[in-house]
């Protein structure tokens, strides 16, 4: 699908990370950028910087989602890519000083980190399924779901997070093969160590020994390599259905 004046690019978590990144990219390609995400004061900053529009979106809640999707066809009439990068990575393990992990916690991680990612997807490609077709194959939309490695090889605390994405991954292919009749396909992107707030946030010696974990190139992955791949999958007719691996070759082992 070529990415055009015309056309309109949602990203949850686009006030920062690897939805920034994303964001960028789109703008810079052309399209119509809308940051949905929870940061206010970040998000109307960045959508300002990208000639776009924010919307303060709680992924995890299906009528904020609903009232994103509905501001978004008001703006601009219809949507063409959505990309979810919203989500959340606390450390917490199954049994910890003899008290078990909290429920609570678990199900947030889920709700936003793969809930979210499913309410986004899928009321977005409603909003999707309305358009008229954009080229020759039927095209009408591209929805990119961010999971992890973590999906594969999740590290001691991790467990929350590596069932969402998990789930994440399981969902890509049923929810191709859903909307392929529409024209719309879906892909996810399992980022390897990236270094985004959450990695920058660690001391430089710590962020040094883990980028040396990667077997080439041995650093940290850049968010714009991500965004570049985003544009990638938004270009490729031909990738549907699939969640594509970018890590550097790193396999993680348990910790």
């Amino acid at each position: 699908m070529d990415i055009t004046e015309n056309t309109v690019a949602a990203i949850t978590g686009g006030a920062s990370g690897l939805g920034h990144a994303a964001a960028t990219a789109l703008a810079e390609a052309g399209a119509k950028v809308v940051i949905l995400d929870l940061n206010a004061e970040i998000g109307e900053t960045t959508a300002s910087q990208l000639g776009g529009m924010f919307v303060q979106t709680d992924v995890s809640d299906a009528t904020s989602v609903a009232a994103a999707m509905d501001r978004i066809a008001s703006a601009y009439g219809g949507l063409h890519i959505a990309v979810n990068c919203a989500g959340l990575a606390p450390a917490a393990k199954t049994v910890s000083k003899g008290v078990a992990h909290d429920p609570a916690l678990f199900a947030k991680v889920i709700n936003v980190n793969l809930i979210g990612t499913f309410q986004v997807a899928s009321q977005a490609a409603t909003l999707m399924s309305r358009n008229d077709p954009l080229d020759e194959n039927g095209s009408r939309g591209v929805v990119i779901n961010t999971a992890s490695i973590a999906a594969y090889e999740g590290q001691v605390g991790q467990v929350a997070y590596a069932a969402s994405k998990g789930g994440v991954v399981g969902l890509t292919l049923p929810m191709a093969r859903d909307l392929a009749p529409l024209g719309i396909r879906i892909c996810s992107i399992a980022p390897g160590l990236f270094k985004t707030p959450m990695l920058e946030a660690l001391p430089q010696e710590v962020q040094d020994s883990l980028g040396a974990q990667v077997p080439f190139p041995p650093r940290l992955g850049h968010a714009s390599e991500y965004a570049q791949l985003v544009r990638h999958i938004v270009e490729n007719s031909m990738l549907n259905g699939e969640v594509i691996r970018l890590d550097g070759a790193i396999r993680m082992a348990p910790r």
